[in-house]
């Protein structure tokens, strides 16, 4: 996972993308979020250092 590859917990990612931990979990476990939350997370963990790829590949930026 790309939140795991940066060391970050549940907690910073939510308080970096500005949704709830329960959010974060959810997303994690695959569950259904609305477009705007996924996005959120997403531009969180880019801003992070995260790439993501349209093949579904994920790397974290040196």
């Amino acid at each position: 996972m790309a939140r795991a590859g940066l060391g970050m917990s549940v907690r910073e990612l939510a308080e970096l993308a500005k949704v709830s931990t329960n959010t974060v979990s959810r997303f994690e476990a695959g569950e259904e979020l609305k477009p705007r939350t996924i996005k959120a997370l997403k531009d969180a963990l880019e801003a992070s250092g995260v790439e993501f790829f349209a093949d579904g590949g994920v790397r974290i930026k040196k």
